[in-house]
């Protein structure tokens, strides 16, 4: 039942500014961060988690935040040296990147350390919906970033972009979505904006285009996309070149990770027991770095079928169907009778041998998840 395909996540919480979409684990930076404390934090937070899982291999490590670049190359070293011991040669390791936090160089400092993906949170090219989102950088240090991304030897890296912004206009959402596939990234993340809870933007609700203003930019946006080379291998996810995230993968086809940091949370299976926990650590920073307590809780077999469902019906393409006993541990027959009654009502396709949303149930997705609550 233990997946081959071990991933880390690390965590990073601070921002310079918080954004008004934002409802990550993110904190506005006050003064100068503790590096050096946190980063000896997440060493011991490492240590700590990776006992349980018995010395396996890591295949990819995602550092997320929050903004991972207020932490430049030697802030990372110490941690790096304790991690890459215990990672496959061939790992990918992406950072996160703020356009306005790069100063010159880094880049090729991050290179030299280990990292070989850069995702750049870039969101819109226009000043106009830069400011709207609260963004610190502007469309001149994207273009910025990016020569600095290229010219450091970096092979892989994916450009974060949002649509259906405040007031924003087809023909807007689309310009931007030219303009980054201009500058020739191999991944494009590319979302519509959503009003979370607890965030600015929940509070004070702004103008968001209409629902056929947004149908209008999915489709034209798509086809762009596929124009463009670019195939689209999950909800928001597009590679060029057959550069998936193997990172966000492993995610979506139910796999382990370690999760440490501030807020951080992990996914195991334990060899003994025989269970799958959750991990979780404080949200806090202060909290984080004053003990980097590790609440482990059991996912009830009961909650598998709609965990490993959530995951992997967000894949275009679906997994197959044998996938679902080796990572949930549950036999297939067990969800035999919500599995008819998705193909019934064709939100899932009637192909035994793969699960696969149908053309219906990708674009009414929440529909047919339903179908696997318990």
């Amino acid at each position: 039942m233990t997946p081959s395909f071990f991933a880390l996540y690390i965590h990073f919480p601070w921002c310079v500014k918080k954004c008004p979409y934002c409802d990550f684990n993110s904190h506005a930076q006050n003064g100068e961060l503790p590096k050096a404390l946190y980063i000896n934090a997440l060493i011991a937070d490492f240590k700590h988690d990776y006992a349980l899982v018995a010395g396996r291999k890591i295949s990819s490590i995602f550092m997320g935040g929050g903004t991972p670049s207020l932490f430049h190359a030697e802030d990372l070293r110490p941690l790096f040296a304790e991690i890459l011991p215990h990672c496959n040669p061939d790992i990918e390791i992406t950072l996160e990147a703020n356009p306005g936090t790069i100063e010159h160089g880094q880049f090729k400092d991050y290179l030299d350390l280990g990292i070989n993906r850069i995702s750049l949170g870039v969101q819109s090219f226009n000043p106009i919906h830069l400011k709207k989102l609260g963004r610190i950088h502007n469309q001149a240090d994207i273009f910025k970033s990016i020569a600095e991304i290229k010219s450091a030897g970096f092979k892989n890296f994916n450009l974060d972009l949002m649509h259906g912004l405040p007031n924003q206009t087809a023909a807007e959402a689309l310009d931007d979505l030219k303009q980054a596939i201009a500058l020739e990234p191999t991944h494009l993340s590319w979302y519509q904006l959503t009003i979370e809870p607890n965030t600015y933007f929940a509070n004070y609700p702004p103008a968001l285009p209409t629902e056929n203003t947004l149908g209008d930019i999915e489709e034209a946006g798509l086809a762009l996309l596929t124009t463009a080379g670019f195939e689209r291998y999950e909800i928001s996810a597009f590679s060029r070149n057959k550069q998936k995230s193997q990172h966000n993968l492993n995610y979506w086809t139910f796999g382990d990770y370690l999760g440490i940091g501030a807020g951080a949370h992990g996914k195991i299976t334990l060899h003994a027991p025989d269970q799958i926990i959750r991990t979780t650590k404080p949200k806090l920073p202060k909290t984080y770095l004053e003990k980097q307590t590790c609440v482990q809780m059991p996912i009830p077999q009961s909650a598998l079928p709609f965990e490993f469902m959530m995951n992997v019906l967000r894949l275009n393409h679906g997994v197959q169907a044998t996938l679902f006993q080796e990572r949930t541990g549950v036999h297939l027959t067990a969800i035999e009778t919500k599995i008819n009654n998705a193909i019934m009502a064709k939100l899932l396709s009637a192909n035994r041998e793969r699960i696969q949303a149908s053309d219906l149930g990708y674009r009414f997705l929440n529909n047919l998840l339903t179908q696997f609550m318990d």
